[in-house]
């Protein structure tokens, strides 16, 4: 646990919270800025800043905790849909540098815009970058 970690102390119980869901691993909270009614964040109890910092196990765990919540949502709330969102870096949109993982109902007509400008690439630099994904994976 990192000392001056907002996220640290709120999945480890020193700053109250409405928690959704809680084990030995992971805090589930209600975001207090929600996008929608219901839009939650999955918090390790274990400081990492991000993605790149997180061990295989916690990785696992934490999707099949994002699985479980997001169907306790579908049935609880009704939703339409919803987005997982999880950030990693200042240029990506990550402002607390504590892994987490946002998991946000979505319900038709809600006005939230979660998207990216779909951009263009050609077959050759499409395997190009593809081998340079996979020269990095070792």
């Amino acid at each position: 646990m990192e000392k001056d970690c907002i996220f640290c102390k709120i999945a480890n119980g020193e700053i109250p919270a409405s928690t959704v869901y809680e084990d030995d691993m992971f805090r589930v909270i209600l975001d207090m800025s929600p996008a929608t009614k219901g839009h939650a964040l999955i918090l390790p109890k274990k400081h990492m800043a991000d993605i790149f910092e997180m061990d295989s196990e916690t990785a696992e765990k934490a999707f099949v905790l994002v699985a479980k919540v997001a169907k306790g949502m579908k049935a609880a709330l009704n939703c339409d849909g919803l987005n997982i969102v999880q950030n990693n870096g200042e240029v990506a949109g990550q402002t607390v540098f504590h892994f987490h993982m946002h998991i946000i109902p979505r319900y038709e007509g809600d006005g939230q815009n979660i998207n990216w400008v779909p951009g263009t690439s050609e077959a050759e630099e499409r395997e190009r970058v593809a081998q340079q994904i996979r020269s990095g994976l070792n």
